[in-house]
């Protein structure tokens, strides 16, 4: 009998999840339940490192001491997923400067605004009603989840820091440190992790200027229309 595996802080886990709002599915990465949200959406794999706010606060906190392959259902409160709503997040808006944008806003519409998601409300006139809330601010949230493996791979483990913290994915060779290949622009911003992959990983992190011609990092889409990010 294989024996289970609990998880803790700092654990690194790939996760299979659907998200609920007043029980309608709003994101998931389980195709069966993606396909309900867009049918041309595919799946894409997730590992996260637990306790390094990769997920809402309520949902992260919850999966330490939990089993991988069990199922779970999950209940996170507004408060620790993503607030309340605030009255000042309710703006009004010019309505030139969206004109100005070529931007014809009616009421429904959602776009993004310096990496904000913004809804339109009203158009009055020459104004335009906002909000920038986070479209699940205020309500109480379901998961529910599996993890189904644990990762044990240094290279898996530190893509999955990469990609997180800096949106990028850079070329990496692991042997008894973690080295980062890239242009020089890099280096300073690879400085700023190694204490924190020391800590997850328990690898030095270096970094090695990438030779003129060769590949630079692939950047990563950020895809936070998912509910389980705590950005």
């Amino acid at each position: 009998m294989t024996e289970k595996q609990t998880v803790k802080e700092n654990d690194f886990v790939e996760i299979e999840y659907s998200g609920y709002a007043n029980d309608n599915l709003f994101d998931s990465n389980v195709e069966e339940d993606l396909k309900k949200l867009s049918p041309e959406a595919k799946p894409e794999k997730t590992v996260i490192c637990i306790g390094q706010k990769m997920l809402v606060p309520g949902l992260d906190k919850q999966l330490i001491g939990k089993e991988i392959g069990e199922d779970y259902e999950i209940e996170v409160p507004f408060r620790e997923a993503f607030g309340e709503r605030k009255r000042e997040l309710m703006k009004v808006i010019p309505l030139k400067a969206f004109s100005e944008q070529k931007i014809y806003p009616q009421p429904g519409m959602m776009f993004t605004l310096d990496n904000t998601l913004v809804k339109v409300i009203a158009v009055s006139g020459a104004r335009v009603t906002t909000d920038f809330n986070n479209p699940l601010a205020g309500k109480d949230l379901k998961y529910k989840l599996k993890m189904t493996r644990k990762v044990d791979d240094v290279k898996e483990k530190s893509k999955t820091l990469f990609k997180f913290f800096l949106r990028i994915s850079p070329k990496i060779e692991v042997n008894e440190k973690v080295i980062v290949k890239g242009p020089k622009v890099l280096e300073s911003i690879i400085d700023l992790y190694k204490e924190k992959f020391n800590k997850l990983i328990g690898k030095e992190l270096m970094f090695e200027e990438e030779k003129k011609g060769e590949k630079e990092p692939e950047k990563v889409s950020q895809g936070d229309g998912n509910g389980t990010s705590s950005r």
